[in-house]
């Protein structure tokens, strides 16, 4: 065999057609209260000599790929010079390798210096997806992000300046009934202060593995938000954000109720339109039981 995957595997979509390989095992940080990706895994970096030898093999059979994408959560919590060994091999097995990407969790872009950040994107790692969930001071902390506002904006500023292009995400329902206009506000907030190159939004769903522990850390009844409050949010983030440069817009994960997409701020209005019709019943949303967390 040439992968031998520690599953479960997680990917973006957008890396659904590229090759994978797991640099690292699970997630350094993995006590946020909303996410149960990696709870089932240790965290750990993989031998490099065994990372190494599947480049090496599956550079042999398929040489022409062009994008790979770095696994599993937290492939940036291995050293610089580490990971720019796994780049110059990448690029020895795949003469034609035109990105690399991987996730980024807060504490990796505080802990790489701008140096290092731009080191590895001359080694052609150039995209990050980057979960920023809320722009909230409060709701952070009851998420346990391990991140403030003002640590996430820098962090992302250092890697725009190192060239990275940054794919990021907000989860919408995430303060629920009592706290959504300060989700939002505080998320369009923060997002406007960073040149981000795409934004994408997913929509709250918690695992029973960990929704206990979601509501008990939340430190008050958490009243879910139904479709419609959805719809609400979605409406004032676009409202909200007015990028330092054309942003890319997504609400097309399969956890949305209403998938969008646009360029933000070209296409406000039809964005806004668009909620404007689901809103009204006049645009169908997605059913439930389609939708995936």
């Amino acid at each position: 065999m040439l992968f031998h995957y520690d599953m479960p595997l997680y990917r973006p979509p957008s890396e659904g057609n590229n090759l994978i390989f797991q640099v690292t095992l699970g997630c350094s940080f993995n006590r946020c209260s909303f996410c149960s990706m990696y709870r089932s895994k240790e965290f750990s970096i993989r031998p490099l000599s065994e990372v190494l030898t599947e480049i090496r093999d599956v550079g042999r059979v398929y040489p022409s790929v062009q994008r790979v994408f770095l696994a599993d959560g937290d492939a940036l919590a291995a050293t610089t010079d580490h990971l720019l060994t796994i780049l110059d091999a990448l690029q020895v097995a795949f003469p034609r390798l035109e990105r690399v990407s991987s996730y980024a969790l807060p504490a990796n872009l505080r802990k790489k210096s701008l140096e290092e950040l731009i080191t590895l994107r001359e080694h052609k790692l150039s995209q990050i997806y980057y979960g920023i969930e809320t722009g909230s001071a409060d709701l952070l902390k009851r998420i346990t992000k391990g991140a403030t506002p003002t640590s996430m904006v820098e962090g992302l500023q250092k890697a725009k300046q190192a060239g990275l292009s940054i794919s990021a995400t907000v989860i919408l329902g995430l303060g629920g009934q009592n706290h959504w206009q300060e989700h939002i506000d505080a998320t369009a907030n923060l997002a406007n202060q960073v040149a981000l190159d795409y934004l994408s939004t997913l929509q709250l769903g918690l695992d029973p593995v960990i929704r206990d522990e979601f509501h008990r850390k939340f430190k008050e009844p958490f009243l879910a938000q139904d479709d419609y409050g959805i719809l609400e949010e979605q409406a004032r983030l676009v409202e909200r954000l007015n990028p330092p440069a054309p942003l890319v817009f997504r609400s097309n994960h399969a956890s949305n109720a209403l998938a969008l997409a646009g360029t933000l701020p070209e296409d406000k209005n039809e964005l806004l339109a668009a909620v404007a019709l689901a809103r009204s019943g006049r645009l169908g949303l997605r059913p439930s039981h389609l939708r995936g967390y």
